[in-house]
């Protein structure tokens, strides 16, 4: 038999167990509560698979979804579950991805987070193949190496300012990341933050809300629309969205219905730079986000990443780009290019 460091498709339980084991750092006897929506019950019962093989503590449960509509409330037995006096240590959210439900989704985080006793694996939007043969599929071994590379970025960028980015299709703007804190989703951060999405791959900051000046075109893919027909371009004016084109039709709208659910979800709410080598451009923006050689920005919320954040949307969709070229600027004046055209520089 195969290890798992050269099987070419992983099986499901041994990337939920790797995943588990070193991004979320479970050790035997930990408790961990895995919430699975009914049409993703088969990979909860993988995570459940894992857990068990690490030796935790394991409840699965699967969430009724409603065929025709799009959830806004957590369901009250879930609720007193979250909110029970002994908290499982770890959480598992392995739930569908529309758009429409990140209210949802949110609110199901802050209920697990809101006691800050729990860490949390959030997976909007996961699919099978992810941990077979794509963004979660990662050895125990290339997760450190991803860890490594990601700790040596967040080096880099300490007491970084401005971010300046451009790219080939039209992409040109500034943004403020003064006094705020660069993270990582890639390993747990035990005093700061305790929650990050599954599969991981990014370094990422909360920018200044009122910061973003200029063009930002989005030609690879958009969270809850998946993979572009066209480019999205965005205009952004003192980091509100002022105007939104492309040809469309149909991700305008999205776009737009998402951007119209309160007045901060068209503040940019996140910068992220692309680390993961084994993640893809899939319609789940889950996995898309991760791909390497590539940058994302966020509009809308950001109320859980650490240090200095102000965006409390509802809402929160994610833009991403090919071959940016990223340039920052120290509090000292002095400039470096580190990512061009897509080629990160670590």
């Amino acid at each position: 038999m195969l290890s798992d460091t050269c099987e070419l498709t992983m099986k499901p339980q041994t990337a939920a167990a790797n995943a588990l084991e070193s991004v979320l750092e479970a050790k035997p006897g930990e408790s961990i509560l895995i919430l699975a929506d009914d049409v993703r019950e088969d990979i909860g019962k993988a995570f459940a698979q894992g857990a068990l093989k690490l030796g935790l503590w394991t409840r699965l449960v699967v969430l009724e979804t409603p065929k025709d509509d799009y959830r806004t409330e957590p369901p009250v037995h879930l609720v007193e579950m979250i909110n029970a006096p002994n908290q499982p240590d770890i959480f598992i959210n392995i739930l569908r991805g529309p758009a429409q439900e990140t209210p949802f989704r949110i609110k199901v985080i802050k209920l697990e987070t809101r006691k800050g006793r729990s860490r949390l694996g959030h997976c909007p939007g996961i699919t099978m193949d992810m941990l077979t043969d794509g963004a979660l599929s990662l050895t125990k071994s290339e997760n450190e190496k991803m860890q490594k590379r990601a700790r040596n970025l967040l080096a880099r960028l300490s007491d970084v300012e401005k971010v300046r980015v451009t790219a080939p299709a039209g992409t040109d703007f500034t943004l403020s990341v003064r006094g705020r804190t660069w993270f990582s989703d890639t390993y747990i951060n035990w005093k700061d933050m305790k929650w990050m999405n599954l599969p991981t791959g990014e370094v990422l900051v909360g920018p200044v809300e009122t910061s973003m000046q200029g063009t930002l075109v989005a030609d690879l893919a958009v969270g809850g629309i998946g993979p572009l027909n066209s480019p999205v371009e965005i205009e952004v004016e003192d980091g509100k969205v002022q105007n939104l084109e492309s040809k469309d039709e149909e991700s305008l709208h999205i776009i737009r219905e998402a951007q119209s659910v309160d007045e901060m979800a068209k503040h940019v709410g996140e910068f992220a730079i692309g680390l993961n080598p084994k993640a893809r451009i899939v319609k789940e923006f889950l996995e898309s986000e991760k791909v390497g050689n590539t940058i994302h920005v966020a509009f809308g919320n950001n109320m859980d990443y650490p240090g200095d954040v102000r965006n409390d949307s509802a809402n929160h969709q994610d833009f991403l780009v090919s071959k940016p070229t990223v340039e920052i600027t120290y509090s000292s004046g002095k400039t470096k290019v580190i990512m061009k055209n897509g080629d990160l520089f670590v």
